[in-house]
């Protein structure tokens, strides 16, 4: 008795189920310049080091697609990412559309267990039409659907999304309940379809219009990062996920210093105009400051007064929140508010410190500020300040005026305020100041404009902060990176072997 029989069944099913929609369907992918799912998992992972889970699933009912459906449309499966466990979900857009199931709805939930189980990042690769027609029709189906933890976050270990083609129904929800989302150029992401849509408000809708990646990179900073190709997109998923622990109980990996790091502080001041109303890129500083081509933006198109990034200073993995003058002057509008408070949760969760880099003249105030909530985001940003336990040291470059001096780390809200010598902190800017409190401007009546602002600069200067210890260092922006190399050495969570209290894992991924 032999087992040839069982080997040519076993490699012919097998091969079926790696054959995805078929040739045809894959032929057209090619020609797009797009990967199929099978060519994105094998550029993601590492070498070798894949193994998938639930390979040889199929329909079952109706019987007929058997046949139609390898994989069911899912491929998931565990590997590793630079010799670190992951696990994967990606969508087989070629069968079904990768149209959601309750059979592959089991894969999904295998994996999101197991991964916050072992303590591993999961990844979805997402690309899909939503739910599959006819399996959610009628109340009997609709109540087999969801459950109380599909979407739960409690941010035991990083969740990641790519969008990577049309991502609507659950490819959308896991772009928005995960830490990263980096969207491909192309990629439509929305509750449903252009179709559905156009017909449910009799009017025509562009896909770009509905969902494309300039509405949520610049509109509802959804999208992360931006990027043109598949491949560029699992790049920046590596990238990111280079700068987290595998899990919260964990602090990030210190990794080696690159050379001729740091070689640029000499010339800091170059980057600094020296006259306070000119503008300048503080990503410019950012990147002379951190470890060389560690500087890593998310939401770079959205809320762009405002700078986050995450980044290394000798080898730490830190999370940088720098004001940016090029854009607004650097006020702090709504956007940039959630923009800071989404970026806050990040780093409290996964035990990453914070440093804020100062130069903003307040928050953005008048009648479209106020529709867009930024009362609320104000207080929201400071509760989850307050929350935040990871170390956090704040740095003041120019000015600091009014509540955002406070939110930004003024008033005790960080562990460490220093500021450079160039440093001006105060309620508001004079010129504000002069016009509200006495009424008079520059134009009107210059002789006494001026004398009224010599008034208003008085006790501004770090030095005046440095005396009530209201900084407890004034810096030479020469010094800037070595002062954070010691600081963040100093403020490191030894007792809790770099963990922190995680106050804010449960924190909404979107609002």
């Amino acid at each position: 008795m032999t087992y040839e029989k069982h080997i040519r069944e076993f490699e012919a099913r097998t091969t079926k189920a790696k054959q995805m929609g078929g040739e045809e369907k894959l032929r057209k992918r090619r020609e797009s310049g797009i990967l199929n799912v099978r060519e994105r998992v094998d550029y993601l992972v590492d070498s070798g080091s894949w193994e998938e889970s639930g390979l040889l699933t199929v329909t079952v009912d109706p019987p007929e697609l058997r046949e139609k459906t390898p994989a069911d449309g899912k491929v998931a499966g565990f590997a590793t990412i630079n010799n670190r466990e992951v696990a994967v979900v990606a969508n087989d857009f070629t069968v079904k559309g990768s149209s959601s199931t309750p059979l592959n709805e089991k894969k999904f939930s295998h994996m999101k267990q197991y991964a916050t189980k072992r303590g591993m990042p999961i990844i979805f690769l997402g690309e899909s039409t939503g739910v599959r027609m006819p399996d959610v029709l009628g109340s009997a189906n609709m109540s087999q659907v969801g459950g109380p933890t599909r979407f739960l976050r409690k941010r035991e270990t990083p969740w990641v999304s790519a969008v990577m083609g049309y991502a609507f129904g659950s490819s959308a929800w896991h772009a928005c309940c995960a830490d990263f989302n980096v969207m491909r150029k192309g990629s439509i992401m929305a509750v449903s379809s252009p179709q559905l849509v156009s017909l449910a408000t009799k009017a025509k809708v562009e896909p770009e219009e509905l969902g494309g990646w300039r509405i949520h990179s610049e509109v509802t900073g959804f999208a992360d990062v931006v990027v043109d190709t598949d491949q560029e997109a699992l790049d920046a998923i590596k990238q990111f996920l280079s700068y987290l622990p595998s899990h919260s109980n964990e602090a990030p990996s210190r990794m080696p210093v690159p050379p001729g790091s740091g070689e640029e502080m000499e010339h800091i001041l170059d980057l600094l105009p020296a006259i306070r109303s000119k503008v300048y890129d503080v990503r410019k500083i950012i990147n002379v400051i951190v470890d060389k081509e560690t500087n890593f933006e998310l939401k770079a198109r959205y809320g762009k007064s405002v700078v986050t990034s995450l980044a290394r200073i000798d080898g730490r993995s830190v999370g940088i929140i720098a004001s940016n003058p090029l854009f607004k002057g650097g006020s702090i509008d709504a956007d940039a508010c959630d923009k800071i408070i989404s970026f806050v949760v990040l780093c409290d969760s996964f035990n990453i410190p914070l440093v804020f880099l100062i130069d903003q003249p307040g928050f953005l105030i008048g009648l479209e500020a106020e529709k867009n909530k930024i009362t609320g985001k104000v207080i929201n940003w400071m509760n989850a300040l307050s929350l935040c336990t990871v170390p956090k040291i704040a740095i003041i470059l120019r000015k600091s005026y009014g509540q955002a001096h406070i939110n930004m780390g003024g008033g005790g809200m960080v562990d460490e305020l220093a500021a450079w010598f160039t440093a001006d902190v105060s309620f508001m800017d004079p010129v504000s100041g002069v016009a509200i409190v006495h009424g008079v401007n520059r134009e009107d009546n210059p002789e006494q404009f001026e004398k009224l602002m010599k008034e208003f600069a008085l006790d501004t200067t770090a030095y005046d902060m440095a005396a009530v210890y209201g900084v407890q260092k004034v810096l030479d922006p020469r010094e800037t990176r070595n002062y954070l190399i010691r600081m963040l050495k100093a403020h490191e969570m030894k007792a809790s072997n770099g963990v922190g209290e995680r106050n804010l894992r449960t924190w909404p991924t979107s609002y």
